[in-house]
């Protein structure tokens, strides 16, 4: 950031720096845990994913075919507004999960619902899988991480826009556009091996031919029901996985090594806790990915000594980040540095090699 400005490409000079100081790939800060107890919280189990996945898409079958059935009547308006949200932003967390590997214990059923989480948010489940692994590799370090939703200096209205996907739905059809044309952004070619390109590009030719085969059946039934159920509910229905997704890391500092300052842990009603698998047990995430997330509240109740105060809700969450993004606007460099308490050890500083 010689000038002032952080630059987010990953071919770019910040990317660069990052990996001659040593912050790219660097050691990250984790709270002590005696391995036995570590052990227990990683163990993959199936019968809570296979619940909540019995659940999720039970409701959006029941939800789907009530706005089908409703439709053109306004009072499919609620039911399509409800299956939205499971299919545009529950299945951005069960991509993610499932990504891990962790939600189930099986690897099979891992592997199909990644696959049909990542269809839903048009999110090449090959290109992602790279692209999560570099988001925990380093986390909000600028030029490295290739998911950082909350730039510098905060661009509002796209944040406004991408509450209802208009701007991350374009950007992924064009990406799979153009990998259906046989080929890869640069970006993305430089944290995917050659070995999954050709994965990439048949993976988005397939989900070009299924949203062929939508429109026209669109266009042969005379009505707008099949688009209302696939594709565009990841427009309709994006607001949630937006609106959490901000509070992960959204205010806090980046090119740092230690979780606690760079991710937000909040605690949210049943129902957001579902449709976010638990992901509110965020910077608990970060520090141990590899723990199942029906067993993240049992992380958190270990380890919340050595953590930040948790936002009590999603609304305080946005009541602390909003001021310090509108900060932004005029220094940058600004973020919020959360007290620890007096059980926790002290941050971990970064210190260039």
């Amino acid at each position: 950031m010689a000038d002032g400005t952080r630059e987010y490409s990953l071919l770019g000079r910040d990317g660069e720096q990052a990996m001659v100081t040593g912050l790219a790939g660097a050691k990250w800060y984790q709270t002590d845990i005696p391995r036995k107890q570590l052990t227990q919280l990683m163990q993959r189990r199936d019968g809570p994913a296979i619940r909540d996945t019995i659940i999720l898409f039970a409701a959006m079958v029941a939800l789907g075919t009530a706005g089908a059935l409703l439709f053109p009547s306004w009072l499919a308006v609620p039911a399509f507004l409800a299956y939205g949200v499971l299919y545009g932003s529950a299945m951005d967390s069960r991509w993610h999960e499932c990504g891990h590997k962790t939600a189930f214990n099986s690897r099979r059923l891992n592997d199909v619902i990644y696959q049909i989480a990542c269809f839903c948010m048009i999110r090449n489940p090959y290109s992602w899988r790279w692209s999560h692994a570099r988001h925990h590799t380093d986390t909000i370090i600028v030029g490295r991480d290739p998911e950082i939703q909350l730039m510098r200096p905060p661009t509002f209205l796209k944040w406004m826009a991408n509450f209802l996907g208009l701007l991350d739905v374009p950007a992924g059809i064009s990406r799979m556009c153009l990998n259906a044309s046989g080929r890869l952004d640069p970006q993305e070619a430089s944290f995917i091996p050659e070995i999954d390109h050709a994965k990439v590009v048949r993976v988005a030719r397939i989900w070009v031919l299924i949203y062929a085969v939508t429109i026209a059946a669109a266009i042969t039934l005379g009505s707008w029901v099949p688009i209302l159920l696939v594709g565009t509910p990841r427009l309709y229905g994006a607001w949630h996985h937006v609106m959490t997704g901000m509070l992960q890391h959204g205010g806090l500092a980046d090119n740092v090594v230690d979780h606690r300052l760079n991710s937000r842990t909040v605690y949210m009603n049943p129902i957001s806790r579902f449709i976010y698998w638990n992901m509110n047990y965020h910077v608990e995430h970060h520090m141990f990915p590899k723990v199942p997330f029906h067993a993240l509240p049992a992380l958190h109740r270990l380890i919340k000594h050595d953590l930040p105060t948790p936002s009590p809700s999603i609304a305080a969450g946005f009541v602390e980040m909003w001021p310090a993004l509108v900060r932004q606007l005029r220094n940058e460099n600004y973020f919020i540095r959360r007290d620890l308490p007096d059980t926790a050890r002290p941050y971990r500083e970064f210190t260039a090699k």
